[in-house]
């Protein structure tokens, strides 16, 4: 049995709680609530209770898990992560927007432990699969953009998705791609962010959970890929696979498309 911590205890950390506790090799011990007061219990989906903690390193020793998964806020998650590679904890982190130092910190970190660990900007199979596909366009078009539309709750913009896909489209061109700014801008802002020479749009909208939209220009022609995770279910295949792997691995993963033979 895979002895699991779920850090956050909102939608996405109740949907990771749930799935645990369905499967046959996993076994939930304990949930890390970064905004709570200290030691107490919480109800799985389950009707199981689990203890609840706000200090990660005080958790991971009451219970002594294998593996923590993360989707809680960037904050918070370096803090996360260092208790966990302390603890000997291997972490599993969804978390948007990790900055490039946390990244490098934990990769130095695990690998010196000898321990496995996943950081992936998402977690749904079919995004992974849209990045490789607009890392494999990127050659052949002058122009791109990205429209990513999340939930009206979600925190920061763009999403950690969005960037990882221009950082990859940028890196397969070789150079920027074309980006020409509007000679008249009537309201400010109306291009967007940009990365690379790849346009960043944000949509934040109540009924919509996560998608993402890549447009590729070239001459007479575009191309579109559109990925859409109508629920938070769709992340879990990935986050079972991660929890998973990370058993038998060693060092930090980046992303889930080595764990599904992309990369």
């Amino acid at each position: 049995m895979i002895r699991v911590v779920v850090s956050g205890s909102g939608n996405m950390g109740s949907q990771v709680l749930g799935t645990v506790e369905a499967q046959d090799d996993l076994e939930p011990v304990g949930v890390i609530e970064p905004l709570g007061e200290g030691p107490g219990e919480v109800t799985g989906p389950s009707g199981a209770t689990y203890p609840l903690h706000a200090d990660p390193a005080a958790l991971f020793q009451a219970v002594s898990p294998d593996v923590v998964v993360d989707f809680t806020n960037a904050s918070f998650t370096a803090t996360l992560l260092d208790a966990a590679i302390a603890s000997g904890v291997r972490p599993v982190i969804g978390t948007s927007s990790i900055p490039d130092e946390v990244v490098e910190r934990a990769r130095s970190g695990l690998a010196e432990a000898g321990l496995g660990g996943v950081i992936a900007p998402n977690f749904a199979l079919g995004a992974v699969v849209l990045m490789h596909l607009a890392k494999v366009a990127a050659p052949h078009f002058d122009a791109a953009e990205v429209i990513e539309l999340h939930h009206d709750g979600k925190v920061d913009s763009p999403s950690g998705t969005a960037v990882a896909t221009a950082q990859l489209i940028r890196e397969a061109r070789g150079e920027d791609l074309a980006h020409p700014e509007s000679q008249i801008e009537h309201v400010e802002g109306a291009r967007g962010a940009q990365f690379g020479g790849v346009g960043l749009h944000s949509v934040r909208l109540p009924g919509l959970v996560a998608h993402q939209e890549v447009v590729f220009g070239g001459l007479g022609q575009t191309l579109t890929l559109r990925h859409d995770s109508t629920g938070r279910d769709s992340f879990m295949p990935g986050v079972l696979l991660a929890v998973r792997e990370v058993m038998g691995r060693e060092g930090l993963v980046y992303g889930l498309d080595a764990l599904i033979g992309l990369a």
